[in-house]
């Protein structure tokens, strides 16, 4: 291959692999020398140019001045002569391939300093051959590293952020989803309960975590993350996004039921009323894309008993006294049917209300109260 073929071959790893051109050409060069070490001289210190434009490769030794090589604590031995794949390899002095006396290096560079170094070209006549041999396995190594490398960026800074990718294939495990320039994997579990992944088809993904592995990045994807909710939120409704809506919390019980508190500092914008939309249109998009997930968006108060008794929605009519502010208790008096509202389905709706308020919620009838002879102390009294 000559210069010309080898820059349009670089090129097009570049253009093929989506790779810094410069990080390519530095992992060639790094090759190289470790080419050069290996077939000519393993006792010097090298650096190899590597020219952009016109694909030409200079070998330079690279020496340290010194007062007087036999002053050098430099492990001395016996000239000899190798033969290296059939070919002599000329004799050499291990001092004078790392260091060169001041006096010898002035000749070259009249102001140069004890401790500084020298640069001598020494590019074989042969060495492309040897070269494109030996260090075709380390350059393609520095591409993957570099290639990796890239990725990993790229989707650390997708992390907790909802990407579109294409179901490509599965095992017993997982789904393997096609983002681009890298497969994530949606582990089987991460799923919403009772949809069903087509292979070929595109579909929203949640990147939860991304780990840099021997093997590369792995992106790691859900569907039952909280943050998936939160993203789609944003996706659809622009108030969240401008910040106009703040959302304060999610708790979800994916495929089933998620509670999103939200509120507006400004007391002209509703901000419930925002996520759902003109005629329900925003909050069902969200839905359809949740497999009929519920939602119940619940608006953030900062008063906490006012707080719970809105998370504990659909119920009504219920009191909410805090016993405990600093480790966040609170009861709950509710009777017929918004006693059962207020504890939902195997206790969900207040299990979620618990995750979402941040108190630990207990739920009691008036006949328990009387019946315990409970006092409730609530926030303020003396």
């Amino acid at each position: 291959m000559d210069s010309a073929e080898f820059i349009k071959a670089v090129d097009h790893i570049v253009a093929e692999k989506n790779i810094s051109r410069e990080t390519v050409f530095e992992a060639m060069e790094l090759a190289l020398a470790t080419a050069y070490k290996k077939n000519f001289n393993a006792l010097t210190n090298v650096r190899v140019d590597l020219n952009r434009t016109t694909g030409e490769i200079k070998v330079f030794s690279v020496l340290t001045v010194v007062e007087n090589l036999e002053d050098e604590e430099i492990v001395t031995e016996e000239l000899t002569e190798d033969v290296k794949d059939g070919e002599e390899v000329e004799k050499v002095d291990p001092k004078s391939i790392v260091k060169i006396t001041l006096e010898e290096a002035r000749k070259k560079v009249p102001n140069i300093k004890v401790g500084e170094t020298i640069e001598e070209e020494v590019t074989p006549k042969d060495f492309g051959r040897v070269a494109a041999a030996t260090a075709k396995q380390v350059i393609m190594q520095k591409i993957r590293e570099a290639e990796r490398a890239s990725i990993m960026e790229e989707f650390e800074g997708k992390q907790d952020e909802l990407v579109v990718g294409i179901a490509s294939r599965e095992d017993a495990l997982n789904y393997y989803i096609d983002l681009g320039r890298t497969h994530g994997i949606l582990p089987k579990k991460e799923i919403i309960p009772g949809e069903t992944i087509v292979m070929g088809n595109s579909l929203k993904v949640y990147i939860s975590k991304v780990e840099n592995t021997t093997k590369g990045p792995k992106v790691l994807l859900s569907r039952t993350h909280y943050g998936f909710v939160k993203r789609l939120l944003e996706l659809e409704i622009p108030e969240l996004h401008d910040g106009h809506v703040v959302l304060y919390g999610i708790a979800r019980e994916a495929g089933n039921r998620s509670k999103v508190a939200v509120y507006s500092e400004n007391k002209k914008i509703d901000a419930v009323g925002s996520c759902i939309g003109e005629r329900g249109e925003r909050i069902e998009r969200i839905l359809k894309e949740l497999n009929g997930e519920k939602i119940d968006l619940i608006e953030y108060d900062k008063d906490p008993a006012t707080f719970i008794k809105n998370a504990l929605s659909p119920a009504r009519d219920i009191s909410v006294y805090i016993t405990d502010e600093k480790h966040k208790e609170a009861i709950v008096v509710a009777e017929g049917e918004n006693l059962s509202l207020a504890i939902g389905r195997k206790g969900q709706n207040v299990r979620l209300a618990t995750k979402l308020t941040h108190y630990n919620i207990n739920i009691k009838t008036p006949e328990e109260m009387e019946s315990a002879g409970v006092s409730i102390k609530v926030k303020g009294d003396e």
